[in-house]
């Protein structure tokens, strides 16, 4: 069933709410200008390397704001397939990778190869905006298809007869105006998205391709140490241990449980003596009922169903 809203999605609520505020608290306090990166001169010159840390912290363009907070928001089905701890966790296991390798990819590879020309990196979480968009496209199934094409479809051309010339019965070939494009019911929940990316090039583009990577790098296991199967405590999410659910008494039930599965089990498996696989109530009368069943003779069965029993 459909669930609008926040609802079992507090990190993305969390997440809008953060993308909303901090802008305006940035604007107020005129601390705009110590968020965005510049090699030459935050990091070589006056080698503000806190700045690979901060850039992340919020966008300080209102565009960016509205297509980021659409985003964050479409993303909330993500948390809800995963759980809110494992969102969490994997958006700080991540926060790293996200956060120092844009920089580092532009100072030491863009910026030379670019003769010093690609020297800005914007700000705004952008890079763990893909990495969670990346999970959004791998785990989300598509609901339809359908087809956009900038005129109608061609008729059926009539096939010419076998004493017509080759050319008139070769068929044109199809211009690209009427070549549909197949498009799916996620299409459209990645053009804020891309609004992002393509908002302050090469910039932002850098930061887009960066986090996706990182998003697809999770997804596959391959980030170094253990960034995929570490999460966040509990508590930090306000979730409570369940009684019950850990613990010698949790334990002790659960191995309590097992073995009367496995005893039950063990009876359909068959007939040993002293009763020792034998299942116990009504499973253990409707054993034994069908087996008393599978006893009878040939002669007994037909005779049952000239008698009418059943």
């Amino acid at each position: 069933m459909f669930t609008s809203g926040f609802t079992n999605a507090p990190v993305s609520k969390a997440l809008v709410f953060a993308s909303v505020l901090l802008p305006f608290v940035a604007s107020v306090t005129d601390t705009k200008h110590f968020l965005y990166v510049q090699v030459v001169p935050h990091l070589w010159v006056y080698r503000q390397f806190w700045r690979l840390f901060t850039w992340q912290i919020c966008y300080v363009n209102s565009a960016e704001v509205l297509f980021a907070v659409m985003t964050f928001y479409q993303l909330r089905v993500v948390e809800r397939l995963w759980g809110p701890r494992k969102y969490a966790s994997f958006l700080i296991s991540t926060l790293p990778y996200t956060s120092l390798l844009p920089p580092l990819v532009l100072a030491l590879v863009l910026r030379p190869l670019s003769l010093n020309h690609v020297n800005y990196l914007p700000a705004g979480p952008t890079a763990v905006l893909f990495a969670a968009l990346a999970q959004y496209h791998a785990a989300i199934p598509y609901i339809y298809k359908y087809r956009l094409a900038a005129t109608a479809p061609a008729p059926t051309p009539t096939p010419a007869p076998p004493s017509a010339p080759r050319s008139a019965r070769s068929s044109p070939s199809p211009s690209f105006l009427h070549t549909p494009v197949t498009l799916t019911s996620k299409t459209l929940s990645y053009v804020p998205a891309a609004q992002v990316a393509l908002a302050q090039l090469p910039g932002s583009a850098l930061a887009a391709l960066v986090g996706w990577a990182v998003g697809t790098a999770y997804r596959n296991e391959v980030l170094p140490g253990r960034a995929t199967a570490w999460r966040v405590p509990g508590w930090v999410l306000g979730e409570r241990k369940r009684p019950g659910g850990l613990g010698r008494g949790g334990r002790e039930r659960f191995e309590g449980l097992r073995r009367r599965l496995e005893d039950e089990g063990g009876g359909g498996g068959g007939g040993g003596g002293g009763g020792a696989g034998r299942a116990s109530g009504v499973q253990g009368q409707r054993g034994q009922a069908q087996g008393e069943a599978r006893r009878r003779t040939l002669g007994e069965v037909i005779a049952e169903q000239f008698r009418g029993a059943r």
